[in-house]
């Protein structure tokens, strides 16, 4: 639950480029699976249905690509922890999504990585979308979890909801050591939020021509996506 309640920052026009920088040069895979992570705890209720609306838009985009999977997991409460099935259709997700409910409890970052990296053994994981508020558990053993992810090429992309410091760092980090990349985000940039996802989910599933045909057909984000990935 996050203890820092001062109202953010919209998110600078630099650090939406920078983190656009990071997706252009993650490989992409054409079908490939996208693990989306939730925290669920009660400092987030306050703002959980717009979050949840925004993700959904995401996983109908998604869904429309033909062959991404997509995993919805989330905690809250005391050490509660779910994952559902990996769906490749928007309905099962979206009702999942529209069930969670918020709940008082600690964060659960380690277990968030930890579970990546055991689904990722079965079978591989393209990128880990995670999006949360805060850090309340000491970060080493979440960079280790990163550093992890990293070696197995799971890239972690995570969203921060406002600007608490040590989850700034703590997040930025994560996204370092997974080969992912890392983003605040707030009310005012909820326009941006929903680009930034969508083009996340469109790069892991079909790369550089997937991406092509929603820029083509929605501009914004993508097209500055597509403007970098052409330099590499």
């Amino acid at each position: 639950m996050s203890r820092d309640k001062r109202l953010p920052q919209q998110s600078s026009r630099g650090e939406i480029d920078a983190f656009l920088s990071r997706v252009a040069a993650t490989p992409a895979a054409t079908g490939g699976r996208l693990l989306f992570a939730l925290d669920a705890t009660a400092s987030r209720e306050p703002t959980w249905d717009r979050a949840s609306h925004l993700q959904a838009e995401m996983f109908q985009v998604a869904s429309g690509l033909g062959g991404l999977a997509i995993q919805l997991a989330w905690y809250r409460g005391f050490l509660e922890f779910e994952a559902s099935p990996w769906c490749t259709s928007s309905a099962p997700l979206l009702q999942q999504m529209t069930a969670v409910r918020c709940a008082a409890g600690q964060t659960q970052i380690g277990r968030v990585l930890g579970h990546a990296v055991a689904e990722h053994r079965r079978a591989k994981v393209s990128a880990l979308v995670f999006v949360g508020d805060c850090v309340e558990e000491p970060a080493e053993p979440l960079y280790r979890g990163a550093g992890e992810l990293g070696l197995l090429g799971v890239p972690t992309f995570m969203f921060l909801e406002g600007r608490d410091a040590n989850a700034t760092t703590v997040f930025g980090e994560i996204a370092r050591l997974s080969g992912g990349a890392f983003c605040p985000f707030d009310a005012g940039s909820a326009a941006q939020l929903r680009e930034l996802l969508t083009a996340v989910a469109v790069f892991a599933s079909g790369g550089r021509k997937a991406l092509e045909a929603h820029g083509r057909a929605h501009g914004g984000e993508a097209r500055r996506l597509l403007g970098q990935l052409g330099t590499r």
